[in-house]
């Protein structure tokens, strides 16, 4: 079978790699260059903790254990650890503990003496935080895990063609036919489009309704402050979720932070104001010690990829079964996961887990509303 796939983020590059475990000859299109879209900003937590409905919870947890079968340098499964201090915090906390315990999730109530052997570096808290351990939920490095997926596809014989914005595509009963801006074309027997937040846009040239949240109108839905920081010596071995701040290790001493409150102030058309880097800066030191002096080294408003009612979209878009298409806001997290069902999809196997999230549900008008602004726990 030849499939070309569309797009070299890291749902496309895990869906690759999937199609030549099967024997597929794979061909990959990327506009840019590979990750350059949401991979490369997000934070990166593998985790199925605040996903609702019970089918996206299902899914992404079985997301999760699909990580845990795919162990690498890129893979830190370290847990997630969440201290709530605020009343509102405490009660949205321990009525996703309770949901979670109901579904069989690994959650674990801890003392501060525990919090702080996980977490020698955290901050004391004041008396009546609550703290919640989460075991089994991980972070990933999302570049260095987009080499792993690409680079087992380009092994088994996949192609990678960057610079290749698509601009048509056209199915027959014979195959499909992909023409990108400079004119090279592509042909298969099946498109997989993993476009990300241009999945609509790419979508619709093969006639495929599929619409997402568009990032410059949609603010804090879509939108996030992403800050990278110089290297510290505080020790941090996890996500970390406090009130107002979202953290974990980002390589060679620096963290990675996240602020979904300053989140309405995010605009991907200009530079993150300075009055936001010093916010987030000291909400770190609040929760962190030896973070004295840290600086930011990169600050970028990452940009989600959201399909139209928040779940994940899997499943071909035509009759005739050429148009195979992916978009999830939780690209990190179901990566390893999408490598195994979507390829068994292409190749005539109905996956029960991607059952629910057919394209068809934009269609018939069975789609929900958009979600809420994100809340704690943080995004992805």
């Amino acid at each position: 079978m030849r499939v070309v796939v569309i797009g070299a983020g890291v749902v496309g590059a895990a869906v690759a790699a999937g199609l030549t475990r099967r024997g597929a000859q794979v061909t990959v299109l990327e506009a840019r260059t590979p990750g350059s879209g949401t991979t490369s900003t997000s934070l990166a937590w593998v985790n199925a903790n605040n996903k609702t409905p019970k089918e996206y919870f299902e899914l992404n947890q079985a997301a999760v254990r699909a990580h845990h079968r795919l162990p690498g340098d890129w893979f830190f499964p370290t847990g997630n650890l969440e201290c709530a201090v605020s009343d509102e915090h405490k009660e949205l906390l321990e009525a996703r503990v309770r949901r979670l315990i109901g579904m069989g999730y690994p959650v674990e109530r801890i003392t501060a003496g525990r919090a702080r052997t996980l977490e020698p570096d955290l901050v004391p808290q004041p008396p009546g935080t609550e703290y919640v351990f989460f075991p089994t939920e991980a972070h990933v490095h999302p570049l260095r895990l987009l080499g792993r997926l690409l680079g087992e596809a380009r092994d088994a014989g996949a192609a990678l063609a960057c610079g290749a914005e698509v601009t048509a595509i056209e199915t027959s009963p014979s195959g499909v036919k992909v023409t990108a801006a400079d004119g090279r074309a592509f042909d298969g027997d099946v498109v997989v489009t993993c476009a990300g937040r241009w999945t609509q846009g790419v979508a619709a040239l093969a006639g495929a309704e599929v619409p997402m949240l568009d990032p410059a109108v949609s603010g804090a839905v879509t939108n996030g402050f992403l800050l990278t920081t110089s290297p510290v010596p505080a020790r941090l071995s996890r996500v970390l979720h406090s009130d107002g701040l979202n953290l974990r290790p980002d390589g060679g001493g620096r963290l990675l932070l996240q602020s979904l409150p300053l989140d309405g102030r995010a605009d991907p058309a200009v530079p993150v104001p300075g009055d936001v880097l010093d916010a987030i800066l000291a909400l770190m030191s609040r929760v962190l010690r030896a973070v004295d002096g840290a600086t930011v080294e990169r600050a970028v408003v990452g940009r989600r990829a959201m399909p139209g009612d928040g779940l994940t979209v899997a499943g071909f878009a035509d009759a005739e079964r050429r148009v195979y298409t992916v978009a999830t806001h939780s690209g990190v997290t179901l990566a390893p996961l999408l490598m195994e069902e979507v390829a068994g999809e292409v190749y005539g196997e109905e996956s029960p887990l991607l059952a629910p999230f057919r394209p068809s549900r934009f269609a018939d008008g069975t789609a929900g509303p958009a979600p809420p602004p994100a809340r704690r726990p943080g995004q992805q």
